[in-house]
């Protein structure tokens, strides 16, 4: 065999840059090695791609049963192309068998190891005919390694929110994330439902949907901005924020705005205030001026360290939904299970209280900030709160139980989605969104107020 599909091709180059570490699948999705494809072949190497990453520790675990030496370092080249051999056979049903196998043994080939790419077709045809059996899931090691997780996050979730949590979080991690939309206007929504694109409600909120079927990118609305993707989690933390002050909010901060959903929904929300939206990252301020400048001069995109703000009573209301681990996000991210590292988590929780603390100062007494990260972790979420209140005596932590029930009056909350919002309070008041509990990645979201 002398070829390999542009799909498994733009796959097999993609799976090798997150390898290296140069960039993160997500973006490399939408970057120039897919841009060619057709839809099915876009759909296939997002499909490869993705489930490779969310795998992998079950892969390599099994690959290495297969091999002859089973602790031989092997190259990058060859690695990745057992992997995905590996899942194809494992994974995707309607793949046939020698499809799988004899394109894993050509990219191996053309990166330079045909003498490897023997071993590749000795170890995946060994794989193709060994028989399957469940994984045992009993202990957080075995639930693990059956659900392709690093060991050391799911005992600590184990400890943290129970077996039955964990394999909730585990299971959701493991699946594609549900393609939310917000949808800006009846109309709107009347315009995809024609196009073809098939939706149900959100689960949370009454301006979400979930797509069913049907290409939302080509869409008109799409296109203009009507229709945005963006996970219902993600839109519950700006609503949440919204709410407090309500009409009587002038003045607006988004301290780590880009890529900058969340700054539209305030500006939804807040027509009469003015908002500032920073961001530390030049190209991504640059992507988010693009993206806000249908809002005109009402909102002021600086580029600024959150951590080291100098600005004090000055704003009535802070979103603050920091940097983080994003280990609640593992399902639309699979790679950060490869490259977190357990002393990361006291990194992360540094910067985070710098920024909150710095935050919570540019507030005018009486004004609120909602602090939210979609990490799992007590570490950058309840105590870093804690800790940062501990050295603010003219804070406080405010509970979200009327919030959830103003939400729900106000109709921007369903009433079942407000009900079961209500059982993810953490005794601080704060919600707490694990994965699998809704379709939405994992949320921690906490409202702070400064003391009139």
């Amino acid at each position: 065999m002398s070829a390999v599909s542009a799909a498994r091709k733009a796959a097999y180059q993609i799976l090798m840059a997150v390898e290296g570490g140069r960039s993160h699948s997500d973006d490399l999705l939408r970057g120039r090695a897919v841009a060619p494809l057709s839809a099915p072949d876009r759909n296939l190497a997002t499909a490869l791609v993705m489930g490779v990453l969310r795998w992998q520790i079950l892969l390599d675990h099994k690959l290495r049963d297969l091999l002859e030496r089973p602790n031989a370092k092997l190259d990058s080249e060859v690695r990745i192309a057992l992997r995905m051999g590996a899942f194809q056979l494992l994974h995707m049903d309607r793949i046939p068998a020698r499809a799988a196998i004899d394109e894993s043994v050509e990219l191996a080939k053309q990166a330079g190891h045909r003498f490897a790419s023997g071993m590749v077709n000795a170890v995946l045809r060994k794989m193709a005919e060994a028989p399957r059996a469940p994984l045992p899931e009993n202990s957080a090691a075995e639930l693990a390694l059956s659900q392709a997780h690093p060991a050391w996050m799911v005992e600590r979730w184990a400890g943290f929110y129970g077996m039955d949590g964990t394999r909730a979080i585990c299971r959701h991690g493991q699946s594609q994330p549900a393609l939310t939309l917000r949808i800006g206007s009846p109309a709107a929504e009347a315009e995809l439902l024609q196009a073809g694109v098939e939706l149900s409600p959100g689960e949370l909120l009454t301006a979400a949907r979930t797509v069913i079927s049907g290409d939302v990118t080509a869409t008109a609305a799409f296109a203009e901005g009507r229709v945005r993707m963006q996970d219902e989690g993600s839109q519950l933390v700006a609503e949440i924020a919204s709410e407090h002050l309500g009409q009587k909010t002038k003045s607006v901060l988004d301290v780590c705005a880009a890529p900058g959903g969340k700054t539209l929904i305030l500006a939804e929300r807040l027509p009469q205030a003015r908002i500032v939206a920073l961001e530390s990252s030049a190209p991504r301020l640059e992507a988010m001026k693009k993206r806000l400048a249908g809002l005109g001069d009402r909102v002021e995109c600086r580029l600024a360290d959150a951590a080291t703000l100098d600005l004090e009573n000055a704003f009535d209301l802070v979103l603050a939904d920091v940097p983080c681990t994003g280990t609640g996000t593992l399902g639309r991210n699979p790679e950060i299970r490869h490259r977190l590292r357990p002393e990361d988590l006291a990194r992360q929780a540094e910067r985070q209280r710098a920024i909150l603390a710095a935050a919570l100062r540019t507030l005018r007494p009486g004004g609120r900030m909602l602090y939210s990260t979609c990490s799992l972790e007590p570490e950058e979420n309840e105590q870093v709160v804690a800790a940062v209140l501990k050295e603010a005596p003219n804070a406080r932590e405010l509970p979200l139980e009327s919030c959830i029930e103003a939400l729900r009056d106000e109709s921007i909350l369903t009433p079942s989605g407000a009900e079961r919002l209500s059982s993810c309070l953490t005794g601080e008041g704060a919600l707490r969104l694990l994965p699998g509990k809704f379709h939405t990645d994992g949320f921690f979201i906490a409202l702070i107020e400064r003391h009139p």
